[in-house]
């Protein structure tokens, strides 16, 4: 029975063949086993290839050079900045004016002939009645050579402290210069870990393209992102190098772009702001010239005071008197009388420039807090941040990217998030880092008696609004 059921069929599907469609519809579809992942890719058009290194024009790359501490620095600063030179030549010049003024004047020596030619009896062209010299000696009155001299000598003693201040000026400059080619540094090297780190989702970008999990535009955002983070190295480094010129132009060689060594942190916090203030001006050697100048602005005033005493000017010689046939001597004593000029002029002048001085000493100490108003908010700031950042921040983030790459060993989480938690890693160090330069930048300021501008020439010991009343040292 079975047997002949069979062959019913049989005639059936070979007489009626669009039964057998029918048939097939019945039955549950086939699924279609997936390829292997590793062909794919042969579905999919070749991803956008990885774009070249850009351009890069002037310097060549980098390459290890001399390696160059602070203190080290410092000691090529101290032997070449030309302006250390400068300040210690003003120290030299005012000691040589002190010696200048207070040299007593040389002796006069001249010849005299009276009535030369004179017609006498038995002689129509005679020698005259009188020929021979004369010695004149000017002798000066009223201490004027003595108070010269302390004069100069106390500008000398204003340059002293300028001098000082040029010292501040430049090893400020320098240590600010160092720090900051050290951030430079630095943060060339987070910029460089920064494009590992898109050179890493770069590939994983291309790799999930070929897998069928990404698209093209997620490739090609990653190599706008590669090729960004390039730009960010050849920028950095174009920042070190700058950082670099300045420091050794700083320190007055002209040397290879090389390596700093040091660090930024710093844990060390400064006074209250009153506290600095009143520390900067009682100690600030710009305020201590200032008043060392008022004190050689006092002598100068006693100077010129003295100046219409009258000096005494004595005169001898000897000669041969051809009338009498016999050698005489003679002698002279003049005085100029103060009758009109009593060097009324010149002592008001140099009063003016007391009472000047007087209100450059409170203008200097105002500056100086005006300024410190600045940098002390600064530095507060910085601080702040600098200390939150390395005590919280950078190591929370930390923490958080070793647990995002142990998740990933774990196959709990995918590749890309451990990418952009490195890179997210990368960016606070570099807050970090700028806030660590700025910190230093300021704290160098403030102990520095807030001066800097160290290729500024050396200033001399008598300021802008200073009124000379007399052109030659007296």
């Amino acid at each position: 029975m079975q047997k002949h059921r069979f062959l019913a069929a049989t005639l059936l599907l070979l007489f009626f063949p669009e039964l057998s469609g029918a048939q097939e519809l019945l039955q549950p579809p086939v699924r279609i086993a997936e390829p292997p992942a590793a062909s794919v890719g042969s579905r999919f058009t070749q991803p956008p290839a990885r774009p070249s290194q850009p351009v890069s024009l002037g310097d060549a790359p980098l390459t290890e050079g001399e390696v160059l501490d602070l203190e080290t620095v410092l000691s090529l600063t101290t032997q070449n900045n030309p302006t250390l030179r400068q300040a210690r030549l003003q120290i030299s010049a005012e000691l040589a004016k002190a010696q200048q003024a207070g040299l007593y004047p040389n002796p006069t020596l001249a010849y005299a002939g009276e009535q030369i030619f004179v017609d006498v009896e038995g002689d129509t062209d005679s020698p005259g009645e009188f020929q021979g010299g004369i010695l004149s000696q000017r002798f000066i009155t009223g201490g004027k050579l003595r108070l010269s001299r302390e004069k100069y000598l106390r500008r000398a003693h204003v340059s002293e402290h300028l001098a000082v201040a040029q010292q501040y000026r430049v090893c400020n400059d320098v240590r600010i210069h160092f720090y900051r080619t050290l951030a430079a540094q630095q943060r060339l090297e987070m910029h460089r870990e920064l494009l590992k780190t898109a050179e890493d989702a770069a590939v994983t970008a291309r790799e999930l393209y070929n897998a069928g999990q990404a698209n093209r535009y997620d490739v090609r955002k990653s190599n706008v992102m590669l090729q960004r983070t390039r730009l960010d190295v050849q920028r950095a480094e174009h920042e070190y190098r700058m950082r670099f010129r300045e420091l050794t132009a700083l320190v007055g060689l002209d040397l290879p772009v090389g390596a700093v060594v040091g660090t930024l942190a710093t844990t060390e916090s400064l006074a209250t702001f009153d506290a600095t203030l009143a520390r900067i001006v009682a100690e600030s050697p710009e305020v201590l010239a200032a008043r060392a100048k008022l004190a050689a602005d006092r002598v100068t005033i006693e100077r010129e005071e003295v100046e219409w005493i009258p000096d005494i000017v004595v005169s001898a010689g000897s000669g041969y008197n051809f009338d009498a046939r016999e050698t005489v001597a003679v002698a002279d004593v003049s005085i100029e009388i103060p009758l009109f000029d009593r060097n009324q002029g010149t002592v008001a002048q140099a009063r003016a420039d007391y009472n000047r001085q007087r209100r450059e000493i409170r203008r200097t100490e105002l500056t100086l807090r005006q300024r410190l108003a600045m940098v002390y908010e600064e530095y507060a700031m910085a601080f702040e941040h600098a200390t939150e950042y390395r005590d919280s921040i950078v190591p929370e983030m930390k923490a958080a990217y070793r647990e995002l790459l142990g998740s990933y060993k774990e196959n709990r989480i995918e590749w890309p998030d451990v990418l952009q938690a490195q890179s997210d890693y990368a960016e606070v160090r570099l807050a970090q880092i700028n806030f660590e330069e700025q910190l230093r930048r300021s704290e160098v300021l403030i102990q520095g008696y807030l001066l800097d501008g160290g290729l500024n020439a050396a200033s001399g010991p008598t300021p802008a609004g200073h009124i000379d009343s007399v052109p030659k040292p007296r």
